[in-house]
């Protein structure tokens, strides 16, 4: 066989010839498809909707367009949901609660304006036993003292968010908590594995 038609042929059958020897195989660039069809993209790492939000949403919901700071706190909150040991479900009812007590702002004493000494992102009270302003105004501790109440909650995986989070927090308006379940659903699903 000629090395002329030898190359041919190995070229056809997707092989380099290289001074006698098969070399593996050419790369290879397709042509252009011409199916026209839409593909879906498949994000395989995304937690199950039916974890973050088991009963449906109730009421009318939600929602505030994040700043840098607050998208970071979000994030806080999921990482300190993670290193507690919690699943997705427990970060869902954090971030709704935090939307609700200080819109994800991690706040500080707001002189007239405060509730009575609520601080950070969970309007926590030192006098409450929270803990101290400086541990209450940091996002990870806050967000574990918040977890640890609502592991203390018997069957908080299986309730309405608004009642889980009412248990934890002793709120003024109970069903508030409520309208930041699927703002707080779409936060965990987006943040959760990055």
């Amino acid at each position: 066989m000629n090395t002329t038609f030898r190359k041919s042929m190995l070229s056809v059958a997707g092989l380099a010839f290289a001074g006698g020897v098969f070399a593996g195989p050419i790369a290879h660039v397709a042509a252009p498809s011409t199916d026209a069809r839409p593909v879906a993209v498949v994000q395989a790492d995304k937690p199950d909707t039916s974890k973050l939000i088991p009963h449906g949403t109730q009421g009318v919901q939600s929602h505030i367009d994040l700043n840098d700071e607050q998208t970071a706190n979000a994030k806080a909150i999921i990482a300190a949901t993670k290193k507690a040991g919690l699943p997705e479900r427990a970060a869902v009812i954090s971030i709704a609660t935090s939307l609700q007590e200080s819109k994800l702002e991690n706040l500080g004493h707001l002189g007239d304006a405060n509730d009575h000494d609520s601080l950070g992102l969970f309007q926590q009270r030192p006098s409450s036993g929270w803990g101290t302003p400086e541990q209450i105004t940091d996002p990870e501790y806050s967000t574990t003292a918040f977890l640890k109440g609502l592991k203390q909650v018997d069957g908080w995986q299986d309730m309405p968010l608004t009642d889980a989070a009412q248990t934890v927090q002793v709120s003024a308006y109970p069903d508030a908590y409520a309208q930041w379940e699927q703002q707080a659903a779409d936060l965990v699903g987006q943040y959760w594995n990055s």
